[in-house]
C-alpha cells in the first residue's frame, strides 16, 4: 500500500512539473492564443526600435523597462490580429493612409513621429496604433453599433445639441449706477459696433474690452438665464450682490453652426462610442486568447506588461542554459 501511495505522490509530482514547464519555454518571450512572441522577434523589435537614434536617447539605450513596453505592444498587436481573424474585419494600408491623413488635417506628419520617438515609439509604432483605432471601429460596427453613424442617426443628434453649439458674440462691464447703465445699453443697442469705445469708459476686471466669441453651452451663473433670452444686438442691465454697480451685457450676434458645418464633431463623437464597442470586443478575445508572459519578462496587467513583484531581472540574459521546469513548451500547453 506505501509502495502504491509513494508512487501515486511521484506521478502526481511529474504532472506538476509538466504543468509548470506548460507555455514557458526559454525562447518565448509570450504566448497569445496559439501564437508566440519569440525572443529572438522581441529583440529584433528592441533592436529596430533603438537603432533611431532619437529613441535610444529618449529611454536611454536597451533596458527592462523599453524591453516591456516593446513586449507590450507585440502582444497587443496579437490580440487585435486574432479580434480580426474571429470577426472577418480588415483595415487596409490605404484605409490606414487616408485616416491619418485626417487625422493630421494638414500637419507635417514627421513631427507626429518625432514626439512618438521622445516616447520610445517608432512611425510603425504610430501607425499600429491607429490602424488598432480603425479596427475597434470595425469590430464595433461588427457588433451592430455602426447605426451611430447613418445620416439619420447623425441629424437626430445634431438637433439634439444644436441648442449648446449656437455660438455668442457676448460682452459685459460695470457701472456705477442704473442711469448710467440704461445709457450705455441704449448706445450699443443703437450701434452695436460702438461697444469697444463704451466699455474703453469703464475699465475694471469685470470688463471684456471686446465683444468675445463664446458658446451657449459655455455660459453659466447669474448672468445665463439673461443672455439666453437676449436677442442678437441687445443687451440687458443686472445687479448682483457680489459687484458693486449695475452690470451692462451685450449680445452682439447669435449663429448656429449647420450640420454641415459640425458633421465632422457628429462622426467623431459617434465614431468613439462603436470605437468602445469595438474595444469591449477586443477585451473579449483578450480574455479568451489566456495571454500569458514568460515570468523572466514580468507579468500583464491591465494590457500591459509589467514587472513581477520579484524585483529586477536581465530581460535579455542567455535563455539557451537550464532552468528547472522551464523547459520548450508542448503544443496546446
Amino acid at each position: 500500500m506505501r509502495t502504491r501511495r509513494l508512487t501515486a505522490s511521484i506521478a502526481v509530482g511529474l504532472a506538476a512539473v509538466a504543468l509548470a514547464g506548460c507555455r514557458t519555454s526559454p525562447s518565448v518571450a509570450a504566448y497569445v492564443g496559439d501564437e508566440q512572441v519569440t525572443v529572438a522577434e522581441l529583440q529584433a523589435a528592441v533592436d529596430d526600435r533603438l537603432a533611431d537614434p532619437a529613441i535610444a536617447e529618449a529611454v536611454g539605450g536597451q533596458g527592462t523597462d523599453y524591453t516591456r513596453q516593446v513586449l507590450t505592444l507585440l502582444v497587443r498587436e496579437e490580440v487585435y490580429a486574432a479580434a480580426a481573424r474571429q470577426h472577418d474585419v480588415e483595415v487596409t494600408d490605404a484605409e490606414l493612409d487616408a485616416f491619418i491623413e485626417q487625422a493630421l488635417a494638414g500637419q507635417d506628419a514627421s513631427a507626429l513621429y518625432a514626439q512618438a520617438a521622445t516616447q520610445g515609439y517608432s512611425a510603425e509604432d504610430v501607425r499600429e496604433s491607429a490602424r488598432q483605432q480603425l479596427l475597434r471601429r470595425e469590430l464595433g460596427a461588427a457588433t451592430g453599433d455602426a447605426a451611430a453613424l447613418d445620416e439619420a442617426a447623425l441629424r437626430a443628434r445634431y438637433e439634439e445639441v444644436r441648442g449648446s453649439l449656437e455660438q455668442l458674440q457676448l460682452g459685459y462691464f460695470v457701472v456705477p449706477d442704473q442711469a448710467t447703465a440704461d445709457a450705455a445699453l441704449a448706445q450699443l443697442t443703437a450701434d452695436p459696433a460702438s461697444y469697444p469705445a463704451v466699455a474703453a469708459q469703464h475699465p475694471g476686471d469685470n470688463t471684456l474690452p471686446q465683444l468675445q466669441p463664446t458658446t451657449a453651452s459655455e455660459v453659466s451663473g447669474p448672468l445665463a438665464e439673461g443672455i439666453a433670452a437676449a436677442p442678437a444686438g441687445t443687451g440687458f442691465t443686472q445687479t448682483l450682490p457680489q459687484v458693486p454697480g449695475v452690470v451692462v451685457v451685450f449680445v452682439g450676434s447669435r449663429t448656429t453652426p449647420t450640420f454641415e458645418q459640425v458633421r465632422p464633431q457628429l462622426e467623431s463623437e459617434a465614431a468613439s462610442g462603436i470605437e468602445e464597442a469595438g474595444a469591449a470586443v477586443v477585451q473579449e478575445v483578450s480574455d479568451d486568447l489566456s495571454t500569458k508572459v514568460n515570468p523572466r519578462y514580468g507579468v500583464l496587467e491591465d494590457d500591459v506588461v509589467q514587472e513581477a513583484d520579484g524585483g529586477v531581472v536581465d530581460l535579455l540574459e542567455d535563455t539557451t542554459g537550464d532552468t528547472a521546469g522551464d523547459t520548450t513548451a508542448p503544443a496546446g500547453g
